[in-house]
């Protein structure tokens, strides 16, 4: 049955008013609110925002952390027919001006200080922006500026409102259409100013419900809320379904404490990046290098174990009497430990995606019992293209297509899809939405990939970045970027990767060291280092990274498509790439053509055959200061191997 986002928020809090919607933890305590809660706060909310001016079809941009206040914000918004938009809130201010301008935004929420801070620095470019709510008053007491107002505040005057018109909030919920615009994200714009995706109650909670029905959700799951709420994935996952099935969001205190409340409050259902769950496999393993030899040689042995059996087990295939056996001691010693050190003791299905996982990395937490999958979808999908069915979770694909989702290969390789959970359009954008959704309802992707034998769909990279080498003995071989950087970016000790080739004799790349990690093996084995930048230039470290490209090219080559694609040369950068210097969208995406114009002389560099190269950069610190950072950086060449031809 269609509905509204306000609409499922009434009929949670009047079919269980009592039960939790969401617990925020506040100076280490959770606290928790009700259905009940939560609508009232909804309510004065929306009685507020509309004396204060906010009508139907209007914008209010929200900034913040997940807090059930930014939720409650949102749901007011939508509740008198205007539209929320996220913004995120480790973005300079700059990079605010143009979602407001473009949106006509006059309202705004802002979590804290900060982000107050950010929206009067672009006020006078930004002349609309007339009411900016803030949460959090730390701070912020002495601030006199127009238009700044407490959601306390704000709240108080709806609350009043609401006890002279006690109808009008449902019947303002009540004027909402399930067609009608439920929310608008700008995209992460890697090519040029971001795109407003605009989307439709129907559109998200159409795919929060195929998602929620393929995984068999309900009101019971947990869930941690720790992305930043511009984001869909986290909309959809902490936002969309928890409307649509009923569950319970968690808040964590801060970015910093993420990890300690996931151990606390041990979701049951589950998204990270890929990013996330190399993180906290990193933390594990460098934890068990510095374990005692008894306990290390038993952590081995049995991931040992795990890796031959776990897999098979989760895929709910036969193993020998045995095996079975041993696993279940390995489970009690050691994986189920494991998975409570790493908060995941109670997940029932945990997803991640926006990048490739790597295989290693993937089969290690389903060999422990973590019943991890992928899934494939973008901002423009509303998530939900592609799922990975229990038992059929593999690393070299993104799943089936989902409920009311259809795929189809174009000519040139690119995936298209036809879903009820579509974006209606590219807002004030016409041009851009004609390139990327076909009159008879089709979207581009932008993806190149296939759909294999059995089903499951597998990507290969952007279209857009599928190259051909032109010239040396791989003239003419297919290039794939992405994929080499992925492959590359399995290894712990390597975290960003950026590989050029399209149009070139050979591919070379350009590595950001993973720090935590390539810092704790470079002390096991008393190598001093004194800053990233120095550790990165170490003889040592560039001998590590080169076996980890020499294995990646082996791998490549009896790949008889992407044999071409092996790397030929690298060099590992000399800084950390990073958001605030333009080099990184804000989920993290490698911005290409950018760093190709700073790098330039890196990239020349490269593919002129020097050894060295001096390079300066410019970098931003958090503050807002800038400085530079300068080095010799070290170019090396690496092993390239023939074509594996495929047996006969």
């Amino acid at each position: 049955m269609q509905t509204t986002f306000p609409q499922l928020l009434l009929n949670h809090a009047s079919a269980r008013p009592a039960d939790t919607a969401m617990r925020e933890k506040e100076y280490g305590i959770w606290q928790a609110i009700s259905w009940a809660d939560m609508a009232a706060l909804v309510e004065h909310l929306a009685c507020g925002l509309h004396q204060a001016g906010l009508r139907q079809h209007d914008h209010m941009v929200v900034i913040g952390a997940n807090r059930p206040r930014l939720y409650a914000t949102m749901l007011a918004v939508q509740a008198l027919g205007a539209v929320p938009i996220a913004l995120y809130q480790d973005a300079a201010a700059p990079e605010c001006v143009f979602p407001i301008n473009n949106a006509d935004v006059a309202f705004a929420f802002a979590e804290d200080q900060e982000q107050v801070d950010k929206l009067l620095e672009i006020r006078e470019q930004c002349p609309q922006l007339g009411h900016i709510y803030f949460d959090d008053p730390r701070g912020l007491r002495k601030y006199d500026e127009p238009g700044l107002t407490a959601m306390d505040e704000l709240m108080a005057a709806g609350k009043a409102f609401a006890a002279m018109h006690p109808d009008f909030f449902k019947q303002e919920v009540a004027k909402v259409k399930p067609d009608d615009v439920a929310a608008m994200f700008f995209t992460s714009g890697t090519t040029g100013n971001p795109k407003g995706v605009v989307h439709t109650h129907d559109s998200l909670l159409n795919r929060a419900r195929a998602g929620a029905d393929f995984d068999k959700l309900t009101h019971k799951e947990d869930v941690l809320a720790y992305l930043p709420p511009a984001w869909i994935g986290q909309n959809i996952f902490s936002y969309a379904q928890w409307l649509s099935c009923g569950y319970v969001v968690n808040c964590p205190e801060s970015a910093a404490t993420v990890t300690i409340d996931l151990k606390e409050i041990g979701p049951t259902y589950y998204f990270a990046p890929p990013r996330v769950f190399e993180g906290l496999l990193t933390s594990v393993m460098i934890r068990m290098e510095d374990a005692g030899a008894i306990k290390r040689k038993m952590f081995h042995s049995f991931m040992e174990l795990a890796k031959r059996v776990g897999p098979t087990l989760m895929d709910a295939k036969p193993v020998g009497t045995l095996d079975r056996l041993l696993y279940a001691i390995g489970d009690l010693m050691v994986y189920g430990p494991l998975r409570n050190n790493l908060g995941l003791s109670r997940v029932r299905v945990a997803y991640t995606a926006g990048e490739a996982i790597g295989p290693d990395l993937f089969s290690f937490y389903r060999s422990i019992g973590v019943n991890l999958k992928q899934l494939y979808g973008s901002t423009e999908t509303a998530v939900f293209v592609c799922l990975q069915p229990d038992h059929e979770a593999r690393a070299d694909t993104v799943g089936v297509p989902c409920a009311g989702v259809e795929i189809k290969v174009a000519d040139n390789g690119e995936i298209l899809v036809k879903s009820p959970g579509l974006l209606k359009g590219y807002f004030k954008d016409p041009e851009a939405t004609a390139e990327v959704l076909t009159a008879d309802g089709w979207y581009h992707t932008s993806d190149a990939g296939f759909l294999d034998a059995h089903g499951h769909l597998k990507i290969i990279d952007r279209v857009k970045d599928v190259g051909r080498i032109k010239g040396g003995v791989f003239d003419a071989a297919m290039f794939a970027p992405k994929y080499v950087e992925n492959k590359l970016k399995f290894f712990p000790y390597i975290k960003e990767v950026v590989a050029y080739g399209d149009g070139r004799e050979k591919v070379c790349v350009m590595i950001n060291i993973d720090f935590e990690a390539v810092g704790n093996w470079a002390e096991r084995r008393n190598l001093p280092y004194a800053g990233y930048t120095d550790l990165a230039q170490k003889s040592e470290v560039y001998e590590l990274i080169g076996e980890c490209v020499e294995k990646v090219n082996a791998d490549l080559s009896v790949d008889t498509l992407l044999a071409g694609s092996q790397v030929s040369r690298f060099l590992v950068l000399h800084k950390e790439l990073d958001a605030d210097d333009g080099e990184l969208t804000r989920t993290n995406k490698v911005r290409r053509g950018f760093i190709a114009e700073k790098y330039d002389a890196l990239i020349d560099a490269l593919y002129g055959g020097k050894t060295t190269q001096f390079i300066e950069t410019q970098v931003k610190f958090e503050d807002g200061r800038t400085g530079s950072v300068s080095a010799t950086l070290r170019i090396d060449d690496t092993k390239t191997f023939a074509p594996v031809k495929a047996a006969a």
